[in-house]
């Protein structure tokens, strides 16, 4: 199974009185969005599954992938890493999952995943983690199969 973490593009910063989930990508989040959407697009299978937190600013970062998504409030801001991994059925699951969602709880499943152990790792706006588990000689392995930033496309 394959899990790519997708973190959401640049948004604009809270405003007074304004709803968490409604803030919007900026002009330069949307541009990195396009961006690391055709990267993934070349890479992802047809079958791959896309799912969006329901915040605004994630829901704009998915939508230039032109894919089916499926919005899950376990990606929501302030989610945790069980939700987050109970949602995209890893590790039973086969084939590929897209998560795109938010920080802190990114960089958490990235660390529980690759170091054993939640940590604090940050995943800079609009990168892409993208992690393979596979089992050799029956042993449970996780792998980085790659990270991309918007800047490095």
């Amino acid at each position: 199974m394959d899990l790519v973490l997708w973190r959401h593009a640049e948004a604009f910063d809270l405003t007074a009185g304004q709803d968490d989930l409604e803030r919007a990508l900026t002009p330069k989040g949307e541009r990195q969005a396009a961006r690391i959407a055709q990267w993934l697009d070349r890479r992802l299978p047809d079958g791959a599954r896309i799912l969006v937190s329901p915040a605004r600013r994630a829901q704009q970062t998915a939508q230039p992938l032109g894919r089916r998504i499926r919005t899950s409030d376990a990606i929501a801001p302030g989610g945790d890493v069980d939700a987050l991994l109970t949602a995209a059925h890893w590790p039973r699951a086969g084939g590929t999952v897209v998560i795109v969602g938010h920080q802190p709880t990114l960089g958490l499943v990235v660390a529980r995943l690759l170091a054993g152990e939640e940590r604090s790792w940050t995943i800079r706006k609009g990168a892409v983690w993208w992690l393979r588990h596979r089992v050799r000689g029956g042993q449970a392995q996780v792998v980085l199969e790659a990270v991309q930033a918007p800047g490095f496309v």
